[in-house]
Order: structure tokens, then sequence, then C-alpha cells
């Protein structure tokens, strides 16, 4: 299955919307965070966790789903977010934790949720399966069409909840798609040294279920073996597993000293950082060219930077509102 020239215009233009907001997320975070780090401090306070180099997963994926179709994503979840159709002005809005936000801010970037498309995460590790698994479920026995993916980390891939969705999404045959983000770390922890597996998509066959490997944070590859893994769910033909390798082109979080890494392995993988690699891919296939490059460029900058003036513009909600839509 490979991708119309549409399509991979598509994907490039919401991996650079994407880049260019982590980026700016970078700088506006980090806001009141110096000379001393403290989270608490800035107009973002809290954890951010960026996803930069893991864009492929998320475009790969979302080009295939309409917005009936259900995704639920991880902790890092702001280039599946854009990839899916959240309402950016609103996604922005809610990182900056205010009354316009998804969630009237109540979320932050961990939690966003966007009933439109939807679109959901958690911060919790490995929640996203047993939800994408139920919403099908739920589908499934109302007669509803739609498919759900679950986006999770390699490091997910060893809890309980990934054995236990990936089991009952195969006895009942549910049309849903496990996605696993492979960038090697969880947190800190080096994939080989937590996982007695060298691919995660090989657990798929004590499931009866097929299990895909993507390799090189290969855009076009995750099209094509996610838009078959989708159509097969459509089909009623039950889930399917792939492990997609990706990068992880920041640290796990803002404020990570990253010494956990051997020398050399952030600047290798920068060197193959997937959305120049794209662009030149696109360029050399001559469905992009320098000007329309750079009009595709703009669109997509313009477009967060307004988005980023939307949420500073915004109000918070009035401190008696932490009192509202909460269970009592």
């Amino acid at each position: 299955m490979q991708p119309t020239s549409e399509q991979r215009r598509w994907m490039y233009r919401q991996m650079v919307t994407s880049r260019h907001l982590e980026e700016r997320i970078e700088t506006l975070y980090m806001e009141g965070k110096t000379p001393v780090f403290n989270m608490a401090k800035g107009p973002i306070p809290g954890e951010m966790h960026l996803s930069n180099g893991q864009e492929p997963c998320a475009v790969g994926v979302c080009a295939h789903l309409n917005a009936e179709d259900v995704v639920v994503a991880t902790h890092r979840p702001h280039h599946i977010a854009v990839a899916k159709g959240v309402d950016l002005n609103a996604m922005v809005a809610e990182i900056f934790g205010k009354a316009t936000g998804l969630s009237g801010g109540r979320g932050g970037h961990m939690h966003l949720f966007d009933a439109d498309v939807n679109f959901s995460c958690s911060g919790i590790i490995g929640e996203s399966l047993g939800p994408a698994a139920g919403a099908v479920l739920s589908r499934k026995l109302q007669g509803k069409p739609g498919v759900a993916v679950a986006f999770l980390g390699e490091g997910a891939a060893n809890q309980g909840a990934f054995h236990e969705a990936l089991n009952l999404a195969a006895v009942w045959q549910l049309p849903v798609v496990f996605v696993i983000e492979d960038n090697a770390w969880g947190i800190s922890v080096a994939k080989q040294a937590s996982t007695a597996v060298p691919r995660n998509d090989l657990r798929a066959s004590a499931y009866g279920m097929p299990g895909v490997h993507v390799a090189d944070n290969d855009v076009d590859g995750v099209f094509a073996a996610a838009g078959q893994a989708i159509a097969r769910a459509r089909e009623g033909r039950g889930p399917t597993l792939i492990e997609i390798e990706t990068s992880r082109l920041a640290g796990h979080f803002m404020g990570d000293g990253e010494d956990y890494r051997p020398e050399g392995e952030k600047e290798a993988l920068q060197q193959r950082d997937p959305i120049p690699r794209y662009r030149q891919a696109l360029l050399e296939a001559g469905l992009l060219d320098e000007a329309a490059d750079t009009a595709l460029v703009k669109e997509a900058h313009a477009r967060v930077e307004a988005a980023i003036r939307f949420a500073q513009q915004s109000d918070f909600l009035p401190p008696e509102a932490a009192l509202e839509t909460v269970f009592v």
C-alpha cells in the first residue's frame, strides 16, 4: 500500500506543523525556569514531553483515519493530536492551562481530549490499550462503524495491561490497532535492559494476531503497515500489533539531562531526522519544489503561531471553577 502524492504532502505538512509546535513550546516552556530549573514556574508549569522525531508514527497512521475513528495516545501526544485533527487553538490553550483549552485548562499537555475527533491521551503508562479496545467493543456491540488505534511506548509493552488488552482484543476480534512507538528508551532505561524480546511485534503471535515491524522511522513504511492493519480492522478481521522504530530527539521530559545516552547517540539520531529526509524524498519524487516547500512551511508555522497567540491572550478559569466538573 503506497500513499498518493496528496497523502505524502499531507503527511509532510502535519510533521512540519508538529515540529514547529514542539520547538515553540520548548522555548515558551523554559520561560521562568532558568537559571534554576523549576517545573512549577513559567507560563507552562508541570512536566513537558516533546515528540520531536516521532512524527512519522503519527502521520503514517492517522492518514488512514477519519474523525469517527478513535485514537488514544500517550503522555507524549502532540504529534498524534496534530495528525488526528485536534483543534490546534484549543489544544495549545489547554497546554497553557487556559479557559479556552480543550478541557478548560484542567488537563494540561498529558490529558488532551477532543470529542469532535475522538482523540484522548493520558499520563498513565500503558493506559491507551484498554480504552481503545473498550471504545470499539462498544461500537461493535452497537453495530456502529469505526476503528480504534492505541499508541504506546515500547516500555509500556512490558505492562500487564498490554497483555490483557491484546488477549481480549483477539478473543473478541475487535477492530483495533496497537501501535508501539519504539524510541529505545523507557524514560532512562534502554529497551534491551528491560524487554525479553528484541522486537515487540514478535509478541503478536502469542495472541494470534499479525505483528508488523517498521524500521528506520520510515514515513511511507508506517503508512503501508498502518493502512493494511486498519483496512483489516474495518473488514472485521480483528486486531494488529505494529512496532515502529522511531527516535526521540529530545529528552524524556523537558529538563532531562540525558546523561544515560551513549556518547554520540543523539547526534546520530539528529542526522537521521525524519522530516528533512522526507522533504528530500518529496523533492526527488517531484512532489515538492523549493517554492512550494517554502509556502507549506510558512503556512504551517503561521497556524502554530496563531494558536500560541490565541492561548496567550486567553484567560484562566476563575478559582471557583476548581469545584466544577468534578465527581463528588
